[in-house]
């Protein structure tokens, strides 16, 4: 700034307002001459760190020099995981790490009813009138018997969570009160089940699904279209007199059918054209359909699904004002925002490496993916049942539920994705697809062979399905 300049910016200054105030306030000449020039030499240092960081910036990643400089005079701080900006590596800790939760067995004793454990458990009497009008006409409760086994989980200081027992060998009754809201639900659960390979053949005499249906597995319909869907058009090419032959899976309880898992091989024939798919998992792990030739069905695939529903993203990816601590400081994720309870699910196959809590992060779930991929999940209300660490889940599983435990304003998850130790853009990743590349001649050679077990399944009558399946038991009381 040149001279003339400068003194006309100071003249400016005289005549403000602020000036006039610290003129009646009797702050000496020198005082005011102080503060100006720390103001001017503290803005002067800001611009002059930006031009003097901007190379190495581009160099290093996206480091803020903003953010620090306002870290460095305690206007900044890091973000739940200790992140200053997205160049910063994230430590990715493994196990459990939730001591205030604490689940114990016990034992259904003579005198007990299920009102006196509740109560005892530190339930209200309204409460318990909650759950027992959700319960009411079930039969689940008919053999909640002495000496029948039931699990009481806890919080901090002993506060109630959930009380669980298994009334059958297929389900198990859930009496859970939410952490956040308080809301009481009595809820079933289907216990995991037996998985049989089954194969189903015929000739299609007007539609796929309307033989599907009268074979009571109309719910293999959706999946053998989104398998074919590439090759096939069902409407116009499957007409009748078409041929069919199905390998899939079915999961039963004992003799209870309680529906059909992963379709293995499917070969359909139209016309003198034939339309086959064959699952197939290659060296890195990834499951997916092929031709009989190994061609894959589909190019691409979207590497992740959403999380969970929401309305809005309240925080984006980067530097913000934290709405908490008023500091400016780096996010690296993003917070979507929904209700408490919302479910959140697995954004793709992976395992559970850690369940627990970390700063402010609330309960936290992370799951270890293919290539170096992390995903994190945070401020959630609880965790599903069945999110434990070690578990191995898949796309679309159930892990927990949002909330806003930890360090929150409100019921959101903060998502987060971080490669190789290094946070990257949520929203960006969610966008991205991943190509299925070819088959290796070594594959190549596992895939045909598996093939042929497939054929040897397919020519098969022993497995062929009974025409009663039953009906599938609602998810709640």
């Amino acid at each position: 700034m040149s001279q003339p300049k400068f003194h006309l910016y100071l003249s400016k200054i005289r005549r403000s307002a602020l000036f006039r105030k610290l003129s009646r306030a009797r702050i000496s000449s020198q005082t005011f001459l102080f503060v100006l020039l720390f103001s001017f030499g503290f803005f002067s240092g800001s611009l002059l760190l930006i031009a003097t960081s901007r190379q190495s910036s581009s160099e290093q990643g996206s480091a803020s020099p903003v953010h620090a400089l306002f870290k460095s005079v305690g206007l900044a701080s890091e973000d739940e995981l200790g992140l200053n900006d997205e160049s910063d590596k994230v430590t990715l800790n493994e196990g459990e790490n939730d001591p205030s939760h604490r689940i114990e067995k016990r034992t259904f004793r003579k005198g007990e009813s299920l009102y006196t454990i509740l109560t005892t458990a530190g339930l209200t009497p309204y409460e318990v009138q909650q759950l027992a009008a959700q319960l009411r006409g079930s039969q689940a409760l008919k053999e909640l018997n002495v000496g029948k086994t039931y699990n009481m989980e806890t919080g901090a200081g002993g506060k109630f969570i959930r009380f669980s027992f298994q009334p059958t060998p297929y389900e198990t009754i859930l009496l859970v009160k939410d952490e956040e809201s308080g809301k009481m639900s009595a809820l079933r659960e289907v216990i995991d089940y037996d998985t049989r390979i089954a194969t189903l053949e015929g000739t299609v005499h007007t539609s796929l699904a309307a033989e599907l249906r009268s074979r009571s597995r109309e719910s293999l319909n959706p999946k053998i279209n989104k398998i074919l869907s590439s090759r096939l058009d069902f409407r116009k090419e499957i007409k009748a007199g078409a041929t069919y032959r199905i390998l899939f899976q079915e999961q039963w309880n004992s003799k209870q059918f309680i529906g059909t898992g992963e379709v293995l091989a499917v070969e359909i024939s139209s016309n003198g054209r034939n339309f086959n798919a064959y699952q197939f998992t290659n060296a890195t792990g990834d499951t997916a359909y092929y031709d009989e030739k190994g061609r894959t069905m589909a190019q691409g695939r979207t590497m992740f699904i959403q999380p969970c529903r929401f309305s809005r993203v309240s925080s984006g990816f980067g530097y913000r004002v934290h709405p908490i601590t008023g500091q400016h400081q780096f996010h690296g994720g993003v917070d979507l925002v929904a209700p408490t309870g919302t479910p959140v699910r697995a954004v793709a196959d992976g395992r559970v490496t850690f369940r627990g809590c970390e700063n402010g992060t609330g309960n936290l779930v992370t799951i270890a993916h293919a290539g170096g991929l992390h995903t994190m999940y945070m401020h959630l209300s609880r965790y599903a049942p069945n999110c434990r660490y070690g578990k191995i889940v898949k796309q679309g599983d159930l892990i927990g539920y949002v909330g806003s435990t930890g360090r929150s304003t409100g019921p959101h998850l903060d998502f987060r994705i971080i490669r190789n130790g290094h946070p990257q853009n949520p929203l960006v990743a969610l966008k991205q697809n991943t190509e299925r590349k070819s088959l290796s001649s070594a594959e190549l050679r596992r895939f045909m062979a598996t093939t042929r077990t497939y054929h040897d399944r397919l020519g098969s009558q022993t497995a062929v399905i009974v025409a009663d399946a039953g009906r599938q038991a609602d998810p709640m009381l």
